[in-house]
Parts: structure tokens; C-alpha cells; sequence
């Protein structure tokens, strides 16, 4: 989201606050009140809205609510938000639709930048040091990203083609094991197994029905006394008359079936019948199929099995060829690595010398002149950032999130905020100016009204010479209704605006003195 803006924020039982809601305008907002008015429980709703988790220590009710709208230049919106819910966990939405707490982080990253007493969302870690001195000098690691991410490429190709020679030998040789396996086999097709089993089945039943098969054709045979002899001299003893003629042709018929079935039975009793041979092949193929079948699950993925393992045979075959030009690719690679590598190094040691002098001369405008700022690149490509604070002469120096108290660190992100063009997020400061007064106040003033120039600020203060320079200015006051205290936020323009200067100036908003004191201040900070 380019230029980001936030628009609106809105809390709801969240310490001290009932309801709130502040509708921010572009450049410069200031928020000022007494002290314990509940000013930074409104940054604590736009940090919640962030996906931070600080509802504990800034005293979240059950009824909690925050909603952070915001706006670029295109008028595009995106609504961060957060609800308790009933058993005290927090709910987060984007655009009213279900998220989660780190998406909110991923977000706040690049739409806000708090620079806090103890909520600094920048500096926290090297990645991020490193990230703020290639902004500040325009330095693009694409090349190098894409030039490491061909290489990784590159690598795990190398590794599918069968690791070292040795292994792919030994897998080529197993490949050719399962071909020689499936090959011999020469099933014909998927259904052969049953095919094969049907017919085994049927020879089975036929060779073992022969034997009890011949006594019942012998117990038939036309002989005198035989079955069919005793049913023939039967036939013949009926009567000729004419009355018996229709059943003796019945008889007849009869007969003549049961010799054509006799016939018939006595042609299966042949031994030629049941091939032995033929069975012990079928009998052995079965048990081929089988063990395949077993073995791959059905004679189908057998099938399938093979035409993988060719595959994959050709493959390994053909890698030796292959693992030649990806070597040749990783050599080339591996120096375009290394010369992009050089060229950040030397980019981003350049740069950090460049930073170091620009943020030289602005930590005397940020109150802190007696202050050094290094910074230190190292790794191979320059990776491996810090930036090292010195408070004053004879303090110890380390980074600058360690050593920094809060109102530093606030000052020294201010300083780089001035030095670090372009940048689109939100700036936000909370008592940038603590502990401060004077003509280095009004510095810091002055400081905050540039960098509203460039990018909507939000800054959290007490001193009437920083809040003067705002163009827009929130008060945060306490109200006791009912017995019950409670935070209301409202915008003061023209005379409103005076008191809240003349009270933060000298403690009373209606004295004559300090009205017009005020009324001077706001027209000199114009």
C-alpha cells in the first residue's frame, strides 16, 4: 500500500477508555493531554491493531475493541482490527473477514513505523538495520536473490539425478532387476490372472469328474443289462395297438436323448481331455501372476510399475549428461553469486558511510549532540548489519536497541526517518521529546513538521513548541461521569486550540499571559 495514511482510530475498553475515536489527518497529528489522560492507551489500540500483543499491559477490558482504517493515495482501504471475545481471547479481522494476529503484524510492517518509548517496531533486529541502510541508498538485492535462487535450483536438480555416480549405478542396477522381473513375466494383459484361474478351475473340476464320471457311463451303456439295454427292451415290450401309439414314441424319443447324452458323457471320460502339461503350465503361470500381483497390488500396476521404472532407467541414464551442464550451470552461477555478493558489499559499506555522516549531522537537531551513530557491515555479500550508538564521549558503544534509553532510541529514529527518503508508512512517535525543553524542543518540533512533508506523522508529546507545529491537534482528556473515570478525544481548532497551548505552556488555559503566549507561538510555527 503505497503513501499509507491512517485515517481513523477507533478504541473501546481499553483502560481508562470507554469509546474513542480519532479521525487523523494528513502531515503532522499531535496528541497531547495530562499525564494519565490516557495518551498512549490510544497508541496501544493502533499497536493492538497491528497485531502486538499489548492488551495486558495497557489494561484491556473484556468488551475490548480497536480498528485501525487506513487509506493510500488511491483511496484504496484496509480496516485492521481486534475484539476480546468472551473467554478473554483476542479476535483479529481484516476488512471485517477473519485473520490472525501475525497477518496483522505482516500488514502493520509496512503501514506503520513506531518509533517508541518501548514499542519501536524498527531496529529490533539486524534483518531489519540492513533493510533501512539499502532504503536509504536505493541498493536492490534481486540479483543476488535470483542469482542464489537459481542455485538452489540447481543443487536439488543435481540431487534428484541419483546423488553420486556409485548410487546411480546401484539404483540403475536395481531398476533393471524389476524390468528383467516384469519383462520375463510378459503379462499380456491385466485381467490375465483371472483369466488364467478361470481355466485352471475349469480343468480341475473336469480332471477330477473323469473318474466317477466312467462308472456312471458304464452303469448306462446299452448292454442287455445295462441302464439304457433294460429301457430299450422296456420300449420294445409295449404293445403295438394303436392307443399306445403316442406313448411308445415318447419312450422312443426318450431313448434316443439319453443314448445322444450317454455319447456325450463317454466323450469327456477321454484321458486326451485334460492336457497334464498344459495344466502344470497354466498351474505354474498362476503362481507367477500371483506373486506379481502380491507384489505391486494388481497385475494393472504392474503394468503401470514398468513403464515407470523405464522411465526412470532412461533418466538416470541420461544424467551423467545432465549432471555435466548443471555443473557447469553451478560453476557460473556460483560466480555470479560471488561477484553480486562483492558488489552489495562494496555498495552497502559505501552506503553505510554515506548514513553515517547524513545522521551526524542530524542527531544535533534530534537533541542528541554529544552522540555518535556507526554503522558496521559485514558478511560476504554485506548482510550482516548494525548500527552502534554511543550516548557520549567515554560511553560504551553497542547496537543501538540495547544501548539507547527510550527517549534515544526515539531520537534516533527520528533522525533516520529525516535521512530516510521515500518512505511511505505512517511515522509515529511517543514522547519523542521526553525529558526535553527549550530551543532543542523546538528543534525537535521543527523535525517532525519536515518529516510531515513526506509522510503522514503522529507524535504522542508535552511540549507546547512540538504540539504548535502539528496541523492537527487531538487532545486526550479525562471526564468523571456517574463516578466513573473515563477518556474522550476531540480535535481543537482556533481558540480551543490557544487554551490547550496556553495550559501545556503554563498549566491554565484562561490566563490573559499565557493565551497570548500561546496565540504567538502557533502564528510563529506556521
Amino acid at each position: 500500500m503505497p503513501s499509507a495514511r491512517l485515517i481513523e482510530l477507533y478504541a473501546h475498553g481499553l483502560g481508562v477508555i470507554d469509546d474513542a475515536r480519532i479521525e487523523f489527518g494528513p502531515g503532522f497529528n499531535v496528541l497531547t493531554g495530562e499525564t494519565g489522560a490516557g495518551k498512549t492507551l490510544m497508541l496501544g489500540a493502533l499497536m493492538l491493531c497491528l497485531g502486538e500483543d499489548v492488551a495486558a499491559r495497557h489494561g484491556a477490558r473484556n468488551d475490548l475493541r480497536a480498528a485501525a482504517l487506513f487509506s493510500d493515495l488511491s483511496g484504496h482501504e484496509l480496516v485492521l482490527a481486534r475484539e476480546a471475545t468472551s473467554s478473554g481471547r483476542l479476535r483479529s479481522s481484516v476488512n471485517a473477514s477473519p485473520s490472525s494476529a501475525e497477518a496483522l503484524r505482516a500488514l502493520g510492517r509496512s503501514l506503520v513505523v513506531i518509533h517508541g518509548q518501548h514499542d519501536s517496531l524498527r531496529l529490533r533486529s539486524r534483518s531489519e538495520v540492513r533493510s533501512l541502510l539499502d532504503a536509504s541508498a536505493g541498493i536492490s538485492t534481486e540479483e543476488l536473490e535470483e542469482a542464489r535462487s537459481h542455485l538452489r535450483a540447481a543443487h536439488e536438480e543435481l540431487a534428484s539425478l541419483g546423488g553420486s555416480d556409485a548410487e546411480r549405478e546401484r539404483e540403475i542396477d536395481f531398476l533393471d532387476f524389476q524390468l528383467r522381473e516384469l519383462d520375463e513375466a510378459r503379462i499380456s494383459s491385466p485381467t490375465e490372472l483371472a483369466d488364467a484361474l478361470a481355466e485352471l478351475e475349469r480343468l480341475s473340476s473336469l480332471r477330477d469328474g473323469q473318474a466317477a464320471l466312467q462308472g456312471v457311463v458304464e452303469s448306462l451303456d446299452d448292454g442287455p443289462a445295462s441302464a439304457l439295454g433294460q429301457l430299450a427292451g422296456a420300449v420294445a415290450a409295449i404293445p403295438g395297438d394303436a392307443v399306445y401309439e403316442s406313448a411308445r414314441v415318447a419312450m422312443r424319443d426318450a431313448l434316443a436323448r439319453a443314448r445322444e447324452a450317454l455319447s456325450d458323457l463317454a466323450g469327456l471320460c477321454d484321458p486326451d481331455l485334460v492336457d497334464q502339461a498344459r495344466f502344470y503350465k497354466i498351474e505354474n503361470r498362476v503362481g507367477v501372476l500371483s506373486t506379481l500381483a502380491r507384489k505391486y497390488g494388481t497385475l494393472d500396476e504392474a503394468l503401470a510399475s514398468r513403464e515407470r521404472f523405464a522411465a526412470r532407467r532412461d533418466e538416470l541414464r541420461g544424467a551423467a549428461i545432465r549432471r555435466d551442464e548443471l555443473s557447469s550451470l553451478i560453476e557460473g552461477l556460483k560466480q555470479r553469486e560471488a561477484a553480486e555478493c562483492a558488489r552489495l558489499l562494496g555498495a552497502r559499506r559505501a552506503a553505510a558511510r554515506a548514513l553515517e555522516s547524513a545522521l551526524a549531522a542530524q542527531l544535533p537537531r534530534v537533541a542528541l549532540a554529544g552522540a555518535s551513530l556507526r554503522v558496521t557491515v559485514d558478511g560476504v555479500d554485506g548482510g550482516d548489519v548494525d548500527l552502534l550508538f554511543r550516548a557520549g564521549v567515554g560511553q560504551a558503544e553497542g547496537s543501538v536497541s540495547g544501548v539507547a534509553s527510550g527517549g534515544e532510541l526515539s531520537r534516533v529514529l527520528l533522525a533516520i526517518a529525516l535521512e530516510t527518503v521515500g518512505d511511505d508508512a505512517v511515522a509515529v512517535f511517543d514522547e519523542v521529546d521526553a525529558g526535553l525543553g527549550g530551543q532543542v524542543a523546538q528543534q525537535i518540533g521543527e523535525c517532525l513538521a519536515e518529516l510531515g512533508t513526506r509522510q503522514q506523522v503522529l507524535a504522542v508529546t508535552h511540549l507546547a513548541t512540538v504540539a504548535a507545529r502539528a496541523q492537527h491537534h487531538f487532545v486526550v482528556e479525562k471526564s468523571v461521569l456517574e463516578g466513573r473515570t473515563s477518556t474522550v478525544v476531540r480535535e481543537v481548532t482556533g481558540e480551543a486550540r490557544v487554551g490547550e497551548i496556553a495550559r501545556m505552556l503554563a498549566g491554565d488555559s484562561d490566563a490573559a499571559e499565557s493565551r497570548a503566549l500561546a496565540t504567538r507561538l502557533l502564528e510563529t510555527s506556521l
